[in-house]
């Protein structure tokens, strides 16, 4: 996952791909380590989600931007929308079937 560090670049990202997917961390966070690859796993499935990793660390004004109060947090935008937020204890199945639903309804 490409890692960007400037709100601009988040704001381009999210306009020029209908589906994005934003990982937000921290370098010193266990859990966010943990869990990043997973998530890289299962975006395998859905070829059409463009993603990117954000360091808090790196770009502290995400978590106003965004409303961003822990970590890690998933936004998944569709059409510069957001339509899925996970923060914090995030399960990889869950995630998986609303995924799924919004990604059925674009391209079935």
């Amino acid at each position: 996952m490409k890692e960007v560090n400037s709100i601009d670049s988040i704001d381009d990202f999210i306009k020029e791909n209908n589906l994005a997917l934003i990982y937000i961390s921290l370098e010193e966070c266990s859990v966010c380590k943990v869990l990043m690859p997973k998530v890289e796993e299962l975006l395998k499935k859905y070829d059409k989600i463009k993603s990117i990793k954000v360091d808090m660390d790196q770009t502290p004004a995400i978590s106003g931007k965004f409303s961003v109060f822990t970590i890690p947090t998933i936004i998944l935008f569709i059409h510069g929308e957001e339509y899925i937020r996970e923060s914090r204890f995030i399960s990889i199945s869950e995630l998986d079937t609303k995924i799924q639903r919004y990604y059925d309804i674009m391209f079935k």
